[in-house]
């Protein structure tokens, strides 16, 4: 009895999640249908807590298999000293006597993405608490999470400190297993080049990075709704032939490029020949998700155009349509595109990021083209 006891104390009580400012709702009902034992506790815009079952057993690299949780890990509760020194200190004694390998300092999102020009990102704030913390982080308290990088790799344990309020850090842990969980907060490093046209150029180069579809350079890559040419230009910078469609006007840096084809029309309009030899398609229209579904399909099922595989955006005019994300994959897997999942990224807006591959293509082991980082990250 004493035994069992002692693993029920040390047995984690809440999970914390991290998400998109706005998604909160999406994801609490997505939670209640994959995960309906949890009780959803504390929150906060982009910050959630749940309660977990007193009899659960689920490991350290619990994966929710989410697509609006940005991040999720154990909590092991919170700091709320005034003092920053004192803060620091409530991290020690919240870390116990665990051993721990890395440190990840964030801090919720203060607002939807793109919002008055907002991207997520490792905030001024955050840096200054990862500061402290790694200066004044005794040597008896819960090991040593002093490696210098701050990406994990698969299999370590992670110190998380998520800076809800000013005065407020939430702390937990989880054990690094997919590749999102490696970063802190789940944001990859991802720059914004001087002379991007868009922000979309940061949305496809989290797409590429996420979706790990096995893009080569040369390949030939079609992108409805490209206008202005964010997406574009960060598919060039990657040595593949674009072709573009949109009636809307695309920037002349965009146009200049020797690798670029501009096709001035709606994407149904265009002809099926046009898409002959073309191995990947992207689509970010600015209408309802079934009518950018209907554009793709007539395009992909077409019995001339063999498309290998996609990354859709797909705008949730209305959180309610979150409900209809698996019958949206469901419909492009049965276009043959059976390895479909969705994600909501750290830089989509109030949309998701459809990535869909046909399985022989991940059978050929092709090799993946590779993110450059490059230009300045956006400050707020």
């Amino acid at each position: 009895m004493d035994r069992q006891s002692k693993a029920d104390r040390n047995r984690p009580a809440f999970l914390f999640v991290t998400c998109q400012v706005g998604a909160e709702p999406a994801l609490k009902s997505e939670y209640a249908r994959l995960w309906p034992a949890f009780r959803c506790g504390y929150s906060r815009p982009g910050f959630l807590t749940f309660k977990l079952p007193g009899d659960h057993d689920l490991a350290p690299d619990f994966d929710p298999q989410s697509v609006f949780a940005r991040t999720c890990g154990f909590s092991l509760g919170k700091a709320t000293a005034a003092n920053l020194e004192e803060r620091v200190k409530q991290v020690w004694m919240a870390a116990g006597d665990r051993t721990y390998d890395a440190l990840h300092i964030w801090q919720r999102d203060m607002a939807p993405a793109g919002f008055h020009g907002f991207d997520p990102h490792i905030t001024p704030a955050a840096c200054e608490a990862e500061a402290i913390i790694r200066r004044f982080w005794p040597d008896h308290a819960g090991g040593n999470p002093l490696e210098p990088a701050r990406i994990a790799r698969p299999g370590q344990t992670v110190l998380d400190c998520v800076l809800v309020e000013p005065n407020e850090w939430w702390i937990g842990y989880h054990q690094a297993a997919s590749e999102e969980s490696c970063f802190p907060g789940g944001l990859r490093d991802i720059a914004l080049p001087t002379d991007a046209v868009s922000r979309a150029y940061l949305k496809m180069e989290e797409a590429l990075e996420w979706s790990g579809l096995p893009i080569r350079r040369g390949q030939r890559f079609v992108e409805i709704g490209c206008a202005p040419g964010g997406s574009s230009q960060s598919l060039l910078a990657h040595g593949l032939t674009v072709i573009g469609i949109d009636p809307a006007q695309v920037d002349p840096r965009v146009l200049a490029h020797p690798n670029f084809t501009h096709l001035h029309k709606r994407g149904a309009d265009v002809r099926r020949r046009e898409f002959r030899g073309v191995t990947w398609l992207a689509a970010d229209m600015n209408v309802a998700p079934q009518y950018t579904l209907d554009t793709v399909e007539a395009i992909v099922t077409h019995p001339t155009v063999s498309i290998r595989g996609l990354l859709l955006t797909l705008k949730l005019v209305e959180w309610e349509l979150a409900e209809q994300i698996p019958e949206y994959l469901a419909r492009v897997r049965a276009w043959g595109f059976s390895d479909a999942r969705a994600k909501q990224l750290a830089h989509n807006r109030q949309e998701i990021c459809v990535r869909a591959l046909k399985r022989e293509t991940s059978q050929k082991g092709s090799r993946r083209v590779p993110v450059k980082r490059s230009g300045r990250r956006r400050q707020n």
